[in-house]
């Protein structure tokens, strides 16, 4: 998938027909130019991918190996289910390698997601409520999961700030159900926006997880301020710990 990718990058050979439609704004116009010349976009429909967005997580799995097979993946913000298509082919979930651990997917999302293969979806659902931590607890295997991803994004007002400390809300609230549902020696992947509360967050990650680090994926835009935090190893968890 990455090799397509580099490859699309050389060529940027897109057709842009349909650029000048009438009604469009500039911006329109803009986005869609963009669109249509990203080469992710491409490699996302030749791979079957719902979505770009899945070769963000390709790339950060080939550099730090986050998805084995036989592990439990709980992917939150999962519409519209790019991330749990990587999760499980990388985890096995379906059993396609019969030589290999079989893992596990669970996605959740406020926003409805359709049936993939080899994944469990709760969804319309929203994953800081009480009740929805304890469906993901009973769906999970052994009631933990190995692996929390999270791609959530509030939607934008387009104050940069507000949206930033919003995002930042999300990701301090996914990590505050971590004891409830991460094992120990887990890891977390969640993506925000470079901002003054970045720093807040990388200090709660590292008083509970081994290592941490900050991580731009090329399929995450230059323009963007969008990073993604990896902490691994987690070393706090609360109550009794299942296997």
């Amino acid at each position: 998938s990455l090799k397509l990718v580099r490859a699309s990058l050389q060529r940027q050979r897109f057709l842009t027909s349909g650029s000048h439609s009438k009604g469009r704004t500039a911006a329109e116009h803009l986005w869609l130019t963009r669109h249509l010349r990203d080469p992710f976009v491409k490699a996302a429909k030749v791979e079957s991918y719902r979505c770009r967005s899945a070769f963000k997580l390709l790339e950060v799995n080939d550099r730090h190996q986050i998805l084995r097979p036989g592990l439990r993946v709980l992917d939150c913000g999962a519409a519209p289910g790019a991330w749990s298509q990587v999760a499980v082919r990388r985890v096995n979930a379906t059993g396609a390698d019969p030589s290999a651990p079989v893992g596990f997917v669970l996605g959740v999302d406020l926003l409805h997601i359709f049936p993939l293969e080899g994944a469990t979806f709760l969804s319309p659902a929203d994953v800081t409520d009480p009740r929805t931590i304890q469906r993901v607890r009973e769906l999970l295997p052994g009631g933990r999961a190995d692996v929390i991803l999270s791609d959530m994004a509030p939607n934008a007002t387009g104050i940069r700030s507000l949206d930033h400390d919003r995002l930042i809300s999300l990701c301090s609230s996914l990590l505050d159900v971590a004891p409830d549902v991460l094992h120990p020696g887990g890891t977390f992947l969640c993506k925000t926006w470079a901002g003054s509360q970045s720093l807040g967050l990388q200090k709660r990650l590292a008083e509970q997880f081994q290592n941490t680090r900050t991580v731009k994926p090329r399929a995450s835009r230059k323009e963007s301020s969008e990073v993604y935090l990896l902490a691994t190893q987690y070393q706090r968890a609360k109550g009794p710990v299942e296997d």
